[in-house]
């Protein structure tokens, strides 16, 4: 698929461009959150997906830097320790979680970086930087069409896709805690929908970096 052509950048409208900012999708499984990540980065320059930091064994196929950065458990509390994380969890016996320096970097240089992650993790992000987020929580059209669509992807057996719908209802529970909420009963609407609460966000006064000078030029008449 090829990219939107990206839009004109700030310092032609005469402003010294802006700050990037964290976009997270969240949603019960099957609810459709992967299938619109996937189809922003491959539509949106400007958007890249974070890469976390886990202490599991790297599996066949996997591409260090791509996939995970993979890291001891010691390295991996000394990160926690030193408060280079973001945001972490524990699943399964494995450390999972965001490293800092990169998505900072990221954001300074005014790229935006996009999140895969659960409540809990968006919650951590809030309190590590509330005014770089922007959070999406993403519901399905109804309980009936959710286990359809675990049942129709037969990754998972009987007993998963009801442990799946079991967890979904406390999953569903934390929506108040989000910015912004849809309903996937359309992927190309909710894609859609999605691309528009970033460009919104991107145009948010506070991450225009130079606009308090250039509208001083401007009412100065230059």
């Amino acid at each position: 698929m090829t990219k939107n052509a990206p839009p004109a950048s700030d310092h032609q409208n005469g402003l010294g461009g802006r700050r990037g900012l964290m976009l997270v999708l969240s949603s019960p499984s099957g609810a459709g959150k992967t299938s619109i990540s996937r189809r922003l980065l491959a539509e949106d320059d400007d958007l890249e997906l974070s890469v976390s930091a886990t202490t599991r064994k790297r599996r066949p196929g996997e591409v260090e830097g791509k996939d995970y950065h993979f890291v001891t458990a010691d390295d991996f509390h000394l990160m926690i320790n030193n408060r280079e994380m973001l945001e972490y969890a524990k699943v399964f016996d494995h450390y999972y979680g965001t490293p800092a320096a990169s998505v900072m970097a990221a954001l300074g240089e005014g790229r935006d970086v996009l999140f895969d992650i659960d409540w809990q993790g968006t919650q951590q992000l809030a309190d590590a930087s509330r005014e770089d987020l922007v959070s999406v929580f993403i519901l399905p059209p109804s309980t009936r069409d959710l286990e359809k669509r675990l049942l129709s992807r037969a990754q998972d057996s009987a007993d998963v896709v009801a442990s799946r719908m079991a967890k979904a209802s406390d999953e569903i529970s934390h929506y108040r805690e989000y910015d912004y909420i849809l309903v996937n009963a359309d992927l190309d609407q909710a894609v859609k929908e999605v691309r528009a609460i970033l460009q919104a966000e991107r145009l948010r006064r506070d991450r225009q970096i130079g606009l308090t000078d250039f509208v001083k030029r401007l009412r100065a008449g230059y």
